[in-house]
């Protein structure tokens, strides 16, 4: 994602809140805020207390024009940040490169309508828990046929996509090695899920590019120029 952003020109400022890493009390000196995945919990503020803070930054940013972009956990915590809530997909693990159910609402938002209306859009997928219910006045952009959440505009500029547009095989190689012993007791072929993601690698990166180039060109369009994320 950095790597797409840098050549729509944008300038990074990367905060690392996990590894001590301060944010800024706001967005007035940034003209953006990316906010990444992690394997914790969208409520495991007691074990990761840096999580309040990227809530409280993405609350106050909410308020703003400065475009606010969460990715699978950056989502959830948007949600839980504006009033909504997530927990464990009833469901069960959503893992693979699955396609993105969009909704009508999605084909004339200013940021995702760049991939909403491809024909596809496959996309990685690699979470335990869901966002449940929307903040308030939220506009839901995409779902799976059971209904769960892939994608919403949760404030006027503030949006979430449950999928890992920045995900190759080289990320999820790692995730895979990681979670190899409770994957073998889901059933999950993760080897399969990496190769998948391997041979899908050129469409994953043509489509979610253009999200990439689309969030960019949402930041020029206010005072500052520089993006940061975290």
């Amino acid at each position: 994602m950095g790597e797409w952003l840098r050549d729509a020109g944008a300038e990074l400022d990367v905060r690392r809140p996990h590894a001590g890493d301060s944010l800024p009390e706001n967005l007035t000196e940034h003209s953006g805020l990316v906010v990444l995945g992690g394997e914790m919990g969208a409520y495991d503020d007691a074990l990761h207390p840096w999580l309040s803070d990227v809530k409280r930054l993405v609350q106050t940013a909410s308020t703003g024009a400065e475009p606010v972009l969460g990715i699978c956990l950056g989502l959830q915590l948007a949600a839980v940040a504006l009033g909504g809530e997530v927990a464990p997909n009833s469901a069960g693990q959503q893992i693979g490169v699955l396609d993105v159910g969009w909704r009508t609402t999605a084909y004339d938002d200013p940021l995702l309508a760049v991939t909403a209306r491809l024909p596809r859009s496959p996309a990685v997928q690699w979470n335990n828990d869901v966002v449940t219910r929307l903040p308030e006045g939220a506009e839901l952009l995409a779902a799976t046929p059971r209904g769960e959440i892939q994608a919403a505009r949760l404030a006027p500029a503030v949006w979430g996509v449950q999928w890992h547009p920045e995900a190759g095989e080289e990320i999820i190689r790692p995730w895979a090695e990681h979670d190899r012993d409770a994957a073998v007791e889901r059933g999950v072929d993760l080897e399969r899920y990496v190769r998948d993601v391997a041979d899908a690698r050129a469409e994953l990166r043509a489509t979610w590019e253009r999200l990439a180039v689309a969030f960019a060109g949402l930041c020029r369009a206010v005072p500052t120029r520089r993006t940061v994320g975290g």
